[in-house]
């Protein structure tokens, strides 16, 4: 007997949902989705993001929110998002915190406690009205991107990677996982491509897997759609709680950003 599956909905005031994932932690997926939502916002577009990531939130952080109170709540018992640089936020960081703040208090929940984490964040977030959602998910394809899969509508997805031979398996993964869970992949962004020298500008290649990572995502009916490059900058400005699309918004890394989201922008229909 096939089981009953959930019905997928919207979130309320919502326009579009994208999903930034990555099969493998450690690729810098969230500073890739922290700028793409930025990005998003200086284009005028409403934006809100999301952290999915109920072990490990990144968001409070990126958007330098770690001190902050935790977010409010409407006469309706819904969460009111916190606001940084533009963009509304929304992390389990604020509901745990450490000692009052900073999000140091470790998770060690079992998985109904997860799953009812998840759905207060999905679906209890006053956003207002939104044109754009950034989902932060968790590296892997376990719970949370199931149950994101199977009860949210999603516009397309995003897969983060490096383009290195040992993280190819991982990504072929997450393809597969989206393709299985009918969620439209956007395309593939190839993050730390190259390294950019602060002194001189000029890029070197660190991973061996470029050719084999296009070639994989091409039998995936998807492509690489950025190439970012492992630069000192998008790392400082990410632990400075600024990142480089407001830190630094006439560089290059921030222009490849912009790039990839003027691409998310047209694909979804914004």
């Amino acid at each position: 007997m096939a089981r009953n599956l959930p019905q997928k909905r919207s979130i309320r005031n919502v326009r579009k949902i994208i999903a930034v994932s990555s099969a493998k932690g450690g690729v810098g997926k969230s500073t890739v989705a922290a700028n793409i939502a930025l990005s998003f916002a200086r284009r005028g577009l409403s934006t809100g993001i999301l952290d999915t990531d109920i072990f490990g939130p990144s968001i409070p952080t990126l958007f330098g929110l770690r001190d902050t109170d935790q977010p409010g709540l409407t006469s309706e018992g819904r969460l009111l998002p916190l606001t940084s640089w533009g963009v509304k936020t929304m992390s389990m960081g604020y509901l745990i915190g450490g000692e009052g703040k900073g999000g140091e208090a470790p998770v060690a929940w079992r998985g109904l406690m997860v799953t009812k984490a998840l759905q207060q964040l999905l679906f209890e977030v006053e956003w207002g009205p939104t044109d754009v959602l950034v989902l932060d998910l968790p590296p892997g394809t376990g719970d949370t991107q199931l149950s994101l899969a199977q009860q949210v509508i999603v516009d397309g997805a995003v897969l983060v990677t490096t383009p290195q031979v040992m993280a190819l398996t991982d990504t072929l993964r997450g393809l597969n996982f989206f393709g299985k869970t009918d969620v439209r992949v956007l395309g593939v962004v190839k993050n730390m491509s190259s390294f950019m020298c602060p002194c001189c500008g000029e890029k070197t290649d660190i991973f061996s897997g470029h050719g084999e990572l296009e070639n994989e995502a091409k039998r995936a009916n998807t492509s690489v759609i950025a190439d970012i490059p492992l630069s000192k900058g998008i790392c400082v400005d990410a632990d400075s709680g600024r990142p480089t699309v407001v830190a630094r918004p006439d560089s290059d890394e921030a222009n490849v950003y912009g790039d990839l989201t003027e691409k998310l922008v047209h694909d979804v229909g914004l």
